[in-house]
């Protein structure tokens, strides 16, 4: 019986190597099998062969690159793949997944290239073929997601365009475009564009309030206002998603060194007790306002994590130190309004503005209805309907 086993189990050791010799030997013929690589090793080297060619037709000059097209994301990935195979990730798996992304130094790659396939430009030269006879331009900025068709330039831009005397005003405009996408959008809609580039720093996507880029994009614009006075140019900045019906210069003193917007207007211009909103900004270039544009910039350190209109209002609340001596105003809501607060008198407003209002789609859904009215009362007035009408309220945001 014992030998018998042995036989057995001599038998079945022979067959085990027998098979794992002849396995070893075909492999050795066919060169070294090798495991497929990771998932995630894939997706970096077609993600890497993709941004390398965007890299080279930058560098040819036939489009910007853009680091959000040289990787799909691993969700639609994800899709697609079960697609292919007839089958279907759960929700929950796609979630317990890692999700890659273009490294860094991938990204900035890609973004120095989309910047090389557009010259440096002169921003002294920009300024001074925009400006007016007085050295004053007007001034905003956008990136890829206010920028799109159909998106806040194309509204902002129509408002000049069916304002009261405002068509000649945007002569005068310069957009500043925090990505090349932007860039090249602002650039087939008008003369006067300028790329503010920042290394390191993707300003095209759709910024949140406080969240993400949003407080450097903030920071970084505020700095940039200060270069502008310093070329000696005055500026009237404007949010773009601010319409513009009338202009704003008769109500703005040519003496004014600093006037702000205000989300909520407590009846005198002069009251630190104004609510700022930077989106409407009157800068008159002049030594004052530099100097209050560096302690600005400065005073950021005392309130870390916050944007630059908190600071402004609480450096403006505690009072501005002798050596800074800027006259600090704000505007009437009856005339520059905004969702917060706004006048009803059609005949009066001058700008709209959409603050506190959260999210793209809300924003432009109202604003579109406030350039529909303004049409309207414009048709009205037009034929000598003199009748009261004013804003379609509420909307989305606007009351």
């Amino acid at each position: 019986m014992k030998s018998a086993t042995s036989l057995l189990l001599g038998a079945a050791l022979a067959t085990v190597f027998f098979l794992l010799y002849t396995s070893v030997c075909r492999d050795l013929g066919d060169g070294p099998r090798r495991s497929p690589p990771p998932r995630w090793a894939q997706e970096h080297v077609a993600a890497s062969a993709v941004a390398a060619s965007r890299i080279v037709d930058a560098e040819q000059g036939t489009l910007p690159a853009r680091q959000e097209e040289a990787v799909v994301p691993r969700d639609e990935q994800t899709d697609r793949t079960a697609a292919r195979s007839g089958g279907g990730a759960t929700t929950e798996h796609r979630q317990d997944e890692q999700k890659i992304v273009m490294p860094s130094s991938q990204q900035n790659t890609v973004v120095a290239a989309a910047a090389a396939a557009w010259p440096q430009q002169d921003l002294a030269d920009l300024l001074r073929r925009a400006a007016t006879a007085e050295r004053t331009v007007l001034m905003t900025a956008i990136n890829e997601a206010w920028a799109a068709p159909g998106s806040f330039l194309d509204l902002f831009l129509e408002s000049f365009r069916h304002g009261e005397g405002t068509e000649q005003l945007v002569q005068h405009l310069l957009v500043v475009a925090m990505d090349g996408k932007a860039f090249e959008r602002c650039n087939a809609v008008h003369p006067f564009c300028y790329w503010f580039r920042v290394d390191g720093m993707d300003f095209a996507a759709e910024q949140s309030y406080m969240k993400g880029d949003y407080l450097e994009m903030m920071w970084r614009r505020n700095r940039f206002q200060q270069t502008i006075l310093e070329l000696g140019y005055t500026f009237l900045f404007t949010d773009v998603d601010i319409l513009w019906f009338r202009s704003p210069f008769p109500h703005i003193s040519p003496t004014a060194e600093v006037v702000m917007s205000s989300d909520f207007f407590v009846g005198d211009p002069n009251s630190v007790g104004n609510y700022p909103n930077g989106g409407l900004l009157y800068v008159r270039s002049c030594d004052s306002s530099v100097r209050f544009y560096k302690y600005w910039q400065s005073s950021r350190a005392r309130f870390p994590g916050m944007h630059e209109q908190f600071v402004f209002d609480r450096i403006v609340k505690e009072g501005l130190p002798a050596n800074v001596g800027t006259k600090v105003q704000f505007l009437d809501t009856d005339r520059f309004g905004g969702f917060c607060q706004h006048g009803k008198d059609l005949g009066k407003i001058c700008t709209m503005h959409a603050n506190c209002c959260v999210g793209l789609h809300n924003k432009l859904f109202d604003l579109g209805n406030v350039l529909e009215d303004w049409k309207t009362y414009k048709a009205r007035v037009a034929v000598g309907n003199m009748e009261y009408f004013s804003w379609r309220v509420p909307g989305r945001c606007i009351h």
